[in-house]
């Protein structure tokens, strides 16, 4: 009878623990499934097979697909080749980065400088030195401010004046060019291209004619204007500024009017007395 216990209390045992692992194995399933379905699936996108500048047009051998979770692939992204050759680059692009809509013009656009050209905006090409292109600092993206000296006409007073023409201006292009001098000797010509209005368009190029131009490399987050009266030659050897001149034109004939006389009358008393004072001004 005792082993007769015994083997039916190992049988609930064995049976209870089978249960046991049945369920824990049950619930791990349940559990790990919704898991496994979550993982994220991959799509396609478009990379830069090496760095590409402003204005370049996209190719086949510039463009590479590589797979991506499909939760977190950027917005504007190209899925295949096709969406992205032929399209001008309006943004620089890294090597390895993907091809946006942002960064690329659209179909048929072309490349080049007028991509990137905004509506009512113009792209002014100036040639400079290494002086004035700021030793080779100004690169397209840069932002500068262009300053302008001028002497006065030969019929007309003044003095040599250096001042602020525009500022916070955007570079697009920075380049190289081989021009021939006077001698027919070929010299290598630094050119800038600033995007302006069509007002500082006019300005920019009549002070390149009349004067000579500098350009002020500002900081990549300094964008305030700031007011400036100019420099002026006299006052860099510590002259004081020249008081403006009033004229005035004297009339003839006409007559001066008189000043007319006021009258002022203070009232006093005095226990029972009264008195009037007059006062003329």
């Amino acid at each position: 009878m005792k082993r007769y216990r015994q083997v039916v209390l190992l049988l609930l045992a064995l049976g209870s623990g089978s249960l046991a692992a049945y369920l824990a194995l049950a619930y791990i399933r349940e559990h790990s499934t919704p898991l496994m379905a979550a993982e994220p699936k991959y799509g396609q996108v478009a990379l830069a097979t090496h760095d590409l500048p402003v204005g370049a047009i996209v190719g086949p051998q510039d463009v590479k697909l590589v797979d991506w979770p499909a939760n977190a692939r950027p917005a504007g992204f190209g899925g295949s080749v096709d969406e992205v050759v032929g399209r001008g680059v309006i943004t620089a692009v890294q090597q390895n980065e993907p091809l946006l809509a942002t960064k690329l013009a659209g179909k048929g656009s072309g490349g080049g400088l007028p991509i990137i050209i905004g509506d009512g905006m113009r792209a002014v090409s100036v040639r400079v030195d290494e002086v004035v292109g700021v030793a080779g600092f100004v690169l397209p993206g840069t932002r500068v401010d262009v300053l302008v000296s001028l002497n006065p006409p030969s019929n007309a007073p003044g003095e040599a004046t250096t001042r602020v023409l525009l500022q916070n201006v955007r570079t697009i292009a920075a380049g190289q060019t081989v021009q021939h001098d006077l001698e027919g000797k070929p010299q290598t010509v630094t050119v800038i291209t600033l995007l302006v209005t069509p007002d500082q368009a006019e300005a920019l190029i009549l002070a390149a004619t009349q004067g000579r131009i500098q350009l002020a490399l500002r900081g990549a987050l300094d964008t305030l204007r700031t007011a400036t009266a100019g420099a002026r030659l006299n006052a860099l050897f510590g002259a004081p500024p020249r008081p403006a001149v009033s004229v005035s034109r004297v009339q003839r004939n006409v007559p001066i009017p008189t000043p007319q006389v006021q009258e002022t009358v203070v009232e006093g008393i005095r226990g029972a007395e009264r008195t009037l004072t007059r006062f003329r001004h």
